[in-house]
């Protein structure tokens, strides 16, 4: 998640030269010390970490992935972030909803496959890990079905 924080934020540094560029994230849950949310979190402090003065980064924790979603994401935009970060596969829609009030903003949906001008998607790679778990079922299944 990191590295798509940082492709995303390297763009649009180019163009912000000499501004701060304003990062938002939206999190499903509160980070904690593991799991999904967690990972954004760890990817936003890196950010903080690899740019220092020249991003400033918020975040909004315990988003619902219903219509208080859009509300959120739209706040973040009128806070004047240059691009946010919606970190759950619910937020999908509302992250289009918004993004076309902001064409300005960049958007990175995180878990997505709709995108639009100003939306981009990322992903992890979850085939790995199913992967070895379906070889870990192969080997350990009785009746080899």
């Amino acid at each position: 998640m990191a590295i798509s924080a940082l492709v995303g934020i390297t763009s649009i540094t180019a163009a912000h030269a000499a501004d701060k560029i304003k990062v938002g994230f939206v999190y499903l849950t509160t980070p904690g010390d593991h799991g999904w949310t967690y990972a954004h979190e760890v990817g936003r402090q890196q950010v903080e970490k690899h740019f220092g003065d020249k991003v400033e980064t918020t975040f909004v924790e315990n988003v619902p992935e219903g219509p208080d979603s859009a509300r959120v994401i739209r706040e973040l935009a009128k806070q004047g972030n240059d691009i946010i970060f919606t970190t759950s596969f619910g937020y999908m829609d509302h992250t289009i909803k918004v993004a076309k009030e902001f064409p300005n903003v960049k958007f990175e949906h995180i878990t997505g496959y709709k995108r639009s001008p100003n939306v981009a998607t990322g992903n992890i790679r979850f085939y790995e890990g199913r992967y070895v778990q379906g070889v870990v079922a192969g080997l350990m299944t009785k009746s080899n079905k």
